[in-house]
């Protein structure tokens, strides 16, 4: 048994005491620290007798004892039972380790991989890793230092292998175990004794930090084996053990220990002696045998073997031993040579640091001998190159702030004998050879030579880590060794000659596999960083960019040998070089000294190897670079004019260096007379055929040019050829050019161009030339040009030319053509005819005298006024006449004759429309016409012209007017498009006519006077229709009249018979009764009526009311198209004969116990229908009786009241009987009546507490939780009888530490006599309580109950809430606060888990007020949780500060239920205003007029002005800032000078700014000030404030300007009077404006809510959903739920997801890692689109630069980013350009294998636009296709046409857009390669169908409830438009706007609207601006007038009106 209170351990022993000792293992258990319990269970297990002897050790031999038994032995460890320390193992054992990763490897897991190689084989740089740990290892050794890497690919000794060995000191298992811990790095590991650097000490600081520890992280070693292979056996034994450890790590035994859910980080340790090799048995291993038995005689060593080797590394590593070795060479060249490198020129005597290290390279093949290399043997690589071409070298030290040391050297590698020392890198070579600057032309080649050679583009520093190389780091320069920004006395070529070396110590951060150096560039390039100059080892105190410069002179002037430019003239450009990189600048020079010689400007000189030889003079001498004096350079261009000049007038650019500089003055000048022989120099011509052109002669359009003879003669007259011949190209042909060249007013334009060659017959010979018509100027040209290229200069002189200059004109009139008309065509109107009238060619010509046109047309009569002629030739004043039978006209052909004319007669096709109105037609054309009274008399009218057509025109109303009566009708009807129509109108009636009766009409056309009227004579008739209507009333044979609204007395029920009624017409006629009138007649008190009765004059019976207190009115009606007739009659009922006796109590029905009743019942005699009988008397009494159960008549009495005709019962009681309802009869002759009393119990007298029963046992509740029943109180009698007493108060008594819930204990009985005091919680402490009620009735205390409660704790209960956030944050308005972090206490003072997030928020208001006082509060949800550890804990993030500033406070709420909540203490935070942006006048200022006078008061501008800076939102600001405001004035009339000035006859005036506010006195004009009377000027207030980073807007005030005090006094009254009816102006409009917007955006809303709805509905037919018309709501609930349903299951189906977990996104500007921003659907595509963008994956990207600099600086440098902002945006790819196969739409080749672009399968899931940003910049135009084969000739075909983008193959091959495809750098790894780095796979459509439906379904849900809503708020706001209130407000404001456009125009202003505004406040200009102010604005600019009570109660219109009535109230004072 362990221990008590100790935990028991787990430990593995080995029992190797003797040879036969058991093989397994066996486990022991123990307590903890006790050794004695250990030693016993070894005994008990392994059988040992107590008295044999042995120890316990650990595997690393370590003894246990007693006294290290507590801090040596661990759970779960493996020990041995041994003879001694020293024995040796007699077999192997296993000892289990754990290596799991360490944190580390989260933290730091964005570090590059090997695979982010910089377009290099990493796989050097992982067999340096393996390299480090041996160098590390070895560290200690005092001699050899020996590292073997040994390749082993001979197949008959197994599969391949890499295999690193060392001397070093070994491992023990615990170390061995460490170092399989992944980022366990030795500042890390734990403090265990066992470990090798459980007391880690930083190695002495050497020389260039060569300390040889650089075996660090715990990382490289586990990358570089698992890169390299798939296998790694780690060998070691230790100096001072007897066993060698070994284990293996395998990816083969990670999958199988994941496969069978084993744990993955877990293994165990071989120990075994030296050279045992018996667990070695497979054949792939044979030569681990070798290797085993090579251990024997070590004392330590370690030994790394890799197998599983990829077969590509194998390929390079055998093909490229070489070059691997050599970067080796190169990445420990320091250690391996020492820390001043592989000098050659040291003396072999002197002594090398590091001599002792010998790293040796082994390779060995089959059949092969084996490659053996030193890496010391090697003499090529890159730093022994630098050190042996460098003549000179610049030591200095940098340091860096920290311990950070960096020690550093400068070589300078010199020009030499034309060409530069530095030396190339044959691996990598230079990579300033960009494709556009490779040139094929040498001598332009050599142009480049400065910029190619040397360093070039390649960076001046590598960079060594603790003496070994970061090969991927580079530092480009320092500031002090750049080239300078200003040139000096060194080139800037030397700047490109120097190489360089950075030694670090190890407190600069590098990469896990030492790749990348992490801070570096930026820590060197701090401005804290000291750099100093090193001398002999020693600093100098000097500034090291003067000792540099004068270092790198020194250098340039002892070693480069180079020609000096001199004489300096300018800087240039030069454009004809190709290079655009090359083309500026250039130095340009007058003279150079080369070689001794000195060659200056204008110097013959002549060339050598070049074709041909040139000879010229020097004209300037070319230098590339940015050079302004005298300097030495290696070479440059020479700039030569060939000569002759005069022949060549050529400019040639040759290097210096092809210069012939043996030519002699001599042989120059007399080769250059030589050339200048015979040139051409004139033409002569000739006419051989006649028709020759004089200069200037004036021809006919087509007249004949002749022929033209053409001779080109030299200054002797000699006819030649061709040019002279010469020694650059042999002679040039010569032609002769004809050009004729017409010159228009567009320009000259060349209508004729030949070229002659010379003939056999003559020279040169032109053909005549006929077809010249064109008229014009023309010039004839001859000009002599050089055959192939036609240029008419030569040498910079112009070929012989002769010109002839001769004008064409228009011929002879032969044809014409009819121009334009101008249409319409009228009949009677005149009209004008165009004619163009042309000669032969066309062109317009004047018509002659002697030709007269003649007009021809059938049907028509035409004839014309005049004849135009002249070049616009027309007819005019043409006029036809004629019928056309319709409005829409007739054509007719027009045939026009020109006499005389070769084309004489032309067809015309016109068409005439009728004429204007002259006449009217009317039907009936009779004179006097006859109709009835009240009858519309119709009239056909036409119009017609002149030629008697029916014509119709705009706006042709007919008119008709009658006389002759009062109120008759005017007719009117619209002819305007017919002509004609039926004129008529309303009845014509004349008002009691008794006879006939005459009217007249007049009919006309007002819009035409030229119309005359007609007039007719109309009869008017009585009408025979119903004109009054009679009721009568039967009684035997006489009718009696009943007259209308007469009243009539019947008995109650009875029928009114024999009613009739009679109708008479207009002539006082009786009217027979008709079918059909008998239909038009209606009663009120029946809805059928008997049509025969009515045919024979008969009405329905009426039927009198039953209820003498309904009188009733009964109407008759006739109504038809005429008239309305009605006669109607009341009818009173009275009461019949008793029949019914009617009972009612007065007062209450309930009497208590014994007791009277307090009231009376009154008994009533009725008729037949309930009718009170009011003729009774006194003696009806005696027959009334009266009965009932138990009842006491004892005091009964029965009372007659006469007034009221009724009898009174009092004195009503029961006797002692249960309490119910008793009932009571009442009878009076044989008629009687029941009435029921409520008998109820006696007066109060105890309490009863109702479902309680045991009262005496005390009753356990929980602290805070309900009682498990409620408390009931039922009142009572002395008889138990329940009363139903009110208002009983019952008090409910307790201790002052008990609380209850709810806290009412004072309760009232209800109408039960009951008291419900409900379910209520308990508060109080642990222990027994006692709760007692206490009541009193009539002051007499009620007997009431007693409870004993036993409360108890509750362990859940919430009691408060924690806050925990940034109390040193400073909150900006408009700013984001920090995280709030809020967690629930308990009563038990933990924290309460499993809450929902939802009951949790955040309140806050302004000002320190309690929430409850406050009016607006905001509320704030909590954020998601990011951690499933956060459980319990709820966060408030990224919440907006207020934009006001002031206090507010916060408070946190907990919803414990509906109606209880838990609060935080209130946090009282301080919003401090934002930036300024504004300057804001504290009291907005009237619009200033002012004048220029003496009196000072009325040329001030402003008095008492005060300016504050605010923020964006309007708080003030700048508490901070000083500086100064400027005042100007500005004219509001463009170039305007006559300015006004201020007082002291200044322009400007500054007021000092303090503490962000400016208070301006007075600001006053000076006197006689100038300026432009009655002007408008702008005061303009402009901010100066240097400490601002963002200037403000100045603030601007107009003012008037007027000159004379009379009339400013005048100008400044109105001024006043116009901005106050301005502001009262526009409240006005914006009541009006909010009215009728608020009302149109309702209606709007409707229609598209409706619009919205139907569209709805339809996308949802669409989506086979149909919409049902009842119960629709309950169905798109249903089927919503169904859908969620479907989704939820799609979600948990698996799919392919990105390992890489995402940044979190802690801003809205951070987007994510670019692995998380795209998704894929295709695995393929997937798979070769994310190793394409593999370095990229891990990327993370931002909005912004800031945001990206935020998480550089979190990271430590260690997280790539990308800023959005920094992208050049406009090289972005365009998303819509199709495939380079596609041109116009059409395929230029047939492609194969489905290309695509790459980014067209990618889907965003959100930031679609910021991700086609991203992956446009990563993948460009990639294109995705099936396989290598379809790109390969996709590519073929498009480089035919255009650039091929890179290709990505669906098989995972890539093809780059350079070509190059193959080697493992251009092919995918299997996705399981990828370790996760892939895009995750999108949802499935379906998912998104579903998604799309849902969405569909809750938009037409949410359209449905709005469409109800908005209608419901439309009729709301309509009812109230037109109130009278409404119709004041559009009268004053039209009064108002009256009066202001009256002032304005004294004021001399034009557009009140500008004056009108500008008088506004800020706030209200810019609402004015918006046409249509949102409704949530509106509504909230209105909601502030209210309290939150009148807010709700109070309609939208409402408040809109209400903020406007505020505003226009003091106007309305003022008026």
């Amino acid at each position: 048994m362990a221990a008590e209170g100790k935990a028991v351990l787990t430990v593995f022993v080995y029992d190797r005491r003797r040879d036969t000792s058991d093989e397994g293992e066996k486990v022991l258990r123990c307590p903890e620290g006790d050794y004695g319990r250990l030693r016993d269970a070894a005994c008990q297990v392994f059988g040992i007798s107590s008295e044999e002897t042995f120890i316990i050790t650990t595997t690393n031999r370590k003894e246990i004892t007693v006294e290290n038994f507590g801090e040596i032995v661990k759970d779960k460890m493996t020990c041995y039972l041994l003879h001694s320390i020293d024995q040796l193992l007699p077999s192997a054992t296993k000892e289990r380790i754990d290596f799991i990763p360490h944190y580390d490897t989260l933290v730091k897991s964005g570090i590059y991989e090997y695979y982010a190689s910089e377009g290099q084989n990493p796989l050097p740089f992982a067999l340096a890793e393996l390299i480090d740990n041996s160098l590390s290892a070895t560290s200690q050794n005092t001699g050899v230092r020996s590292i073997q890497l040994k390749l082993l690919f001979d197949d008959t000794q197994g599969k391949p292998a890499v295999v690193v060995i060392d001397n070093g000191r070994g491992m023990t298992s615990k170390q061995l175990n460490n170092w399989a811990v992944y980022r366990l790095s030795k500042f890390t590991r734990q403090g265990d004794m066992e470990s090798d650097h459980s007391a880690y000490v930083r190695p002495p600081a050497v020389h260039r930090s060569l300390n040889s520890d650089i075996s660090y992280f715990g990382v490289g070693g586990k990358q570089a084996v698992f890169f390299i292979g798939q296998s790694a056996r780690m060998i070691s034994k230790p100096a001072d053990s007897q066993d060698v450890h070994e284990l293996v790590l395998s990816k083969e035994d990670f999958e199988k220990k994941e496969k069978n859910k084993e744990s993955v980080y877990s293994s165990y340790i071989r120990n075994r002696k030296l050279c045992d090799s018996s667990h070695i048995v497979t054949d792939d291993e044979r030569f681990l045998h070798n290797l085993i038995i090579e251990e024997e005689d070590k004392k330590c060593f370690t030994t790394v073997v890799i197998t599983g080797v990829q077969p590509d590394h194998v390929h390079y590593l055998k093909n490229n031993f070489h070059l691997w070795i050599r970067q080796l060479a190169h990445i420990y060249h320091y250690y391996i040579h020492g820390s001043k490198g592989n000098e050659t020129n040291l003396p072999k005597k002197e002594g090398r640091p590091f001599s002792n290290i010998n790293i040796e390279i082994s390779m060995f093949e089959k059949g092969k001998i084996p490659k053996i290399m030193n890496l010391r043997e090697i003499k090529d690589d890159m730093q022994t190159l630098y050190i042996n071409t460098a003549a000179d070298s610049f030591e200095f030290k940098a340091n860096v702030e920290g311990d950070g040391i960096v020690e550093g050297i400068i070589r300078y590698h010199p020009f030499l004998y034309e060409k530069e020392t530095y030396p190339e890198d044959p691996c990598f070579p230079s990579r300033i050879k960009d494709d556009d600057d490779e040139e094929d032309d040498d001598d332009e080649a050599d142009c480049f030579a400065v910029e190619r050679r040397a360093r070039g583009k390649r960076p001046i520093f590598e960079c060594f880590w603790n003496g070994r190389l970061i090969p991927y780091t580079t530092v480009e320069e320092f500031e002090w060794c750049a080239v300078p920004k200003k040139r000096g006395p060194t080139p800037i070529e030397c700047y490109k000659r120097i190489s360089g070396v950075l030694f670090t110590n190890d407190k600069f951060q590098v990469s896990t596999n030492k790749l990348t150096f992490m801070d570096l560039e930026i820590r060197l390039k701090d401005k804290n960083t000291i750099f100093t100059r090193i001398v002999n080892g020693q600093a100098q105190r000097m500034k090291i960019d003067r000792e540099f410069a004068l270092w790198l002179k020194e250098c340039h002037e002892k070693y480069d040998k180079q020609i000096k430019f001199s004489h300096f003239k300018e800087l240039i450009t030069r454009p004809e070089v190709t290079s655009k990189r090359m083309q500026r600048p250039w130095a340009t020079y007058s003279a150079i000294e080369w070689d001794g010689k000195t060659y200056k400007v204008e110097q013959l000189v002549k060339s050598i190897k070049t074709a041909p030889i040139y000879h010229g003079s020097i004209q300037n001498f070319f230098l590339y670079g940015d050079h302004d004096g005298d300097v030495y350079a290696p070479g440059g261009f020479v700039q030569l004019a060939l000569e002759p000049q005069a022949l060549y007038d050529e400019i040639k650019v040759i290097p210096i260096h092809k210069l012939d500089r043996s030519a002699s003055d001599t042989a120059l000048k007399k080769y250059i007379e030589e050339e200048m022989a015979r040139l051409p120099d004139r033409l002569s011509v000739t006419w051989p055929e006649g028709d020759e052109l004089l200069p200037d002669e004036t021809k006919l359009a087509g007249a004949t040019i002749g022929a033209l003879k053409v001779e080109i003669l030299n200054k002797k007259g000699e006819p030649m050829q061709k040019l002279p011949g010469s020694r650059h190209g042999g002679s040039k042909k010569l032609l002769v050019e004809l050009k004729v060249i017409l010159h228009s007013p567009t320009g000259n334009k060349e209508i004729i161009s030949h070229i002659s060659q010379h003939g056999n017959k003559w020279p040169f010979w032109f053909k005549k030339m006929e077809n010249i018509n064109k008229l014009g100027a023309y010039t004839l040209k001859l000009q002599v040009v050089l055959n192939e290229s036609n240029a008419d200069i030569y040498a910079g002189r112009s070929l012989p030319s002769k010109t002839f200059k001769f004008n064409i004109i228009e011929g002879k009139p032969q044809k014409f053509s009819i121009g334009l008309l101008d249409p319409p065509f009228r009949v009677g109107l005149p009209f004008n005819i165009p004619l163009d009238v042309q000669d032969e060619f066309g062109h317009s010509t004047c018509l002659r005298e002697d030709i007269v046109p003649n007009l021809e047309a059938s049907g028509l009569t035409l004839h014309y006024e005049e004849v135009k002629r002249g070049p616009n030739c027309a007819i005019k004043g043409i006029t036809a006449s004629g019928l056309v039978n319709s409005l829409q006209g007739k054509n007719f052909s027009l045939k026009i004759t020109l006499p005389g004319l070769k084309e004489e007669s032309q067809v015309l096709k016109i068409k005439l429309l009728p004429g204007p109105p002259c006449k009217l037609e009317v039907q009936p054309n009779s004179d006097i016409l006859k109709t009835e009274n009240g009858a519309a008399f119709p009239f056909h009218v036409k119009v017609l012209d002149k030629a008697g057509n029916l014509t119709a025109q705009p706006k042709l109303i007919v008119h008709c007017k009658f006389s002759g009566a009062p109120d008759l009708p005017v007719y009117t009807v619209d002819c305007s498009s017919t002509g004609s129509n039926i004129l008529t109108g309303n009845v014509l009636h004349v008002q009691n006519i008794k006879k006939e009766q005459i009217i007249n009409a007049k009919i006309e056309i007002p819009s035409c006077k030229n119309v005359p009227p007609l007039e007719k004579t109309i009869e008017i008739l009585p009408s025979s229709r119903v004109a009054k209507l009679q009721i009568f009333s039967v009684e035997g044979e006489k009718a009696i009249h009943i007259k209308d609204q007469d009243e009539i007395k019947q008995i109650a029920g009875h029928v009114m018979q024999n009613l009739i009624f009679r109708m008479y017409d207009e002539g006082e006629r009786d009217i027979i009764i008709t079918q059909n009138l008998a239909e038009k007649i209606k009663v009120n008190w029946t809805p059928t009526i008997n049509r025969e009765q009515l045919l024979n004059g008969f009405l329905p019976d009426v039927k009198v009311p039953m209820s003498v207190k309904e009188p009733h009115y009964y109407q008759v009606t006739f109504h038809d198209e005429h008239v309305s007739l009605g006669s109607g009659f009341t009818v009173r009922p009275h009461a019949d004969e008793p029949k019914h006796i009617k009972c009612t109590i007065k007062g209450s029905d309930k009497l208590q116990m014994c007791e009277t009743l307090q009231g009376q019942i009154e008994v009533m005699i009725t008729d037949q229908h309930g009718n009170h009988v009011q003729n009774l008397t006194s003696s009806c009494v005696t027959s009334l009786g009266i009965s009932g159960n138990d009842l006491d008549k004892s005091d009964l009495k029965t009372i007659w009241q006469e007034d009221a005709q009724t009898i009174c019962v009092t004195g009503i009681r029961f006797q002692i009987c249960p309490p119910g309802i008793k009932e009571l009869c009442f009878a009076w002759h044989k008629f009687s009546h029941f009435v029921r009393l409520n008998l109820v119990a006696g007066p109060p007298a105890k309490l009863l507490l109702i479902d309680w029963t045991d009262l005496e046992e005390p009753v356990s509740v929980i602290n805070g939780k309900e009682l498990h029943k409620p408390f009931i109180l039922q009142v009572c009698d002395h008889w138990n009888n329940p009363s139903s007493e009110p208002n009983v108060k019952i008090n409910l008594l307790k201790a002052s530490s008990v609380k209850i819930t709810p806290s009412n204990l004072l309760l009232k009985t209800d109408e039960n006599g009951r008291a419900n005091f409900g379910t209520v919680t308990i508060h109080a402490p642990r222990g027994e309580h006692v709760l007692q009620f206490k009541a009193l009735y009539n002051r007499n205390t009620l007997n009431c109950p007693v409870i004993k409660l036993n409360v108890l704790p509750d362990p859940e209960k919430p009691i408060c809430l924690n806050v925990k956030y940034d109390k040193d944050a400073t909150f900006t308005a408009g700013s984001t606060f920090p995280d709030f972090i809020v967690s629930i206490i308990s009563e038990a003072n933990n924290i309460i888990v499993n809450i929902n997030p939802g009951r949790i928020c955040m309140k806050m208001w302004e000002g320190q007020s309690s929430a409850t006082l406050s009016q607006n509060i905001t509320t704030f949800g909590c954020s998601q949780k990011k951690d499933v550890k956060d459980e319990g804990f709820f966060y408030f993030r990224d919440k907006i500060v207020p934009e006001k500033a002031g206090t507010y406070s916060i408070q946190f709420l907990f919803a414990i239920d509906k109606a209880n909540t838990l609060n935080s203490e209130q946090i009282l935070i301080e919003v401090v205003p934002n930036e300024p942006t504004q300057l804001i006048p504290r009291n907005l200022p009237n619009t200033p007029a002012v004048t220029n006078v003496w009196a000072v008061g009325s040329r001030t501008l402003v008095k008492d002005l005060t300016l504050i800076m605010m923020d964006e939102y309007k708080n003030c600001t700048g508490n901070d800032l000083d500086g100064k405001i400027i005042a100007k004035i500005k004219s509001s009339i463009e170039n305007d000078t006559d300015i006004p000035m201020f007082q002291g006859k200044t322009n400007t005036v500054e007021f000092p700014l303090h503490r962000g506010i400016v208070e301006i006195e007075a600001l006053v004009l000076a006197e006689n000030s100038p300026g432009r009377d009655s002007t408008k000027y702008i005061l303009e207030f402009e901010p100066a404030i240097p400490t601002l980073k963002r200037p403000l807007k100045p603030y601007c005030l107009s003012f008037l300007f007027y000159d004379g005090y009379k009339k400013q006094q005048q100008m400044a009254t109105l001024t006043k009077r116009r901005d106050e009816l301005s502001q009262s102006i526009h409240a006005y409009r914006s009541w009006f404006d909010t009215t009728n917007q608020l009302l149109d955006e309702l209606k709007s809303q409707i229609l598209e809510t409706e619009k919205k709805e139907a569209q709805l509905k339809n996308s949802l037919k669409r989506c086979q959903i149909d919409i049902p018309q009842m119960n629709t709501l309950q169905y798109v609930d249903s089927l919503t739920m169904q859908k969620r349903s479907e989704q939820e299951r799609i979600m948990k189906i698996p799919r392919r997801m990105c390992a890489i977990s995402n940044y979190p996104r802690s801003s809205q500007d951070v987007l994510g890692k670019i692995s998380h921003l795209a998704q894929i659907e295709d695995n393929e595509v997937a798979k070769v689109i994310s190793w394409h963008l593999a370095s990229d994956m891990d990327c993370v990207v931002t909005l912004t630069t800031s945001a990206a600099r935020r998480i550089f600086d979190e990271t430590q440098g260690r997280q790539q980013v990308l800023p959005l902002d920094s992208i050049y945006k406009k090289s972005l790819p365009d998303w819509n350009r199709p495939l380079p196969h596609l041109r116009n739409g059409k395929n230029c080749f047939r492609p194969m294998g489905r290309p695509v672009f790459a980014r067209n399968l990618l889907t965003f899931p959100e930031h679609t636009e910021n991700c086609e940003t991203v992956f446009g910049m990563l993948l460009g135009d990639t294109i995705i296709i099936d396989n290598l084969d379809a790109a390969n000739h996709y590519r073929t075909e498009v480089v035919k046409i255009s650039h091929c983008p890179t290709l990505l193959t669906r098989e995972g091959d890539r093809i780059r857009s350079n070509g190059k495809f193959g080697g493992l750098q251009n092919k995918a790894p299997p996705m399981d390669k990828l370790r996760g780095m892939v895009f995750g796979e999108p949802l499935p459509q379906r998912y998104n169908t579903l998604s799309e439906h849902i969405d569909l379904l809750q938009q037409y849900r949410t359209s449905i409830l709005r469409l109800h809503k908005v209608k419901t708020e439309l009729e709301k706001q309509e009812k109230t438009m037109n109130t009278p209130e409404m119709q004041r407000k559009k009268e004053q404001l039209a009064d108002q706007e009256k009066k202001l456009k009256s002032i304005e125009q004294e004021l001399g202003m034009t557009s009140s609207a500008q004056c009108t505004t500008s008088s506004l406040p800020p706030e209200e200009n810019d609402a004015t601006d918006s046409p249509s102010p949102p409704k949530r604005m509106r509504r909230e600019a209105t909601k502030g007038l209210y309290s939150p009570e009148e807010w709700v109660s109070s309609s939208p219109v409402k408040k809109q009106h209400q903020t406007v009535t505020d505003k226009v109230t003091p106007q309305k004072n003022t008026e």
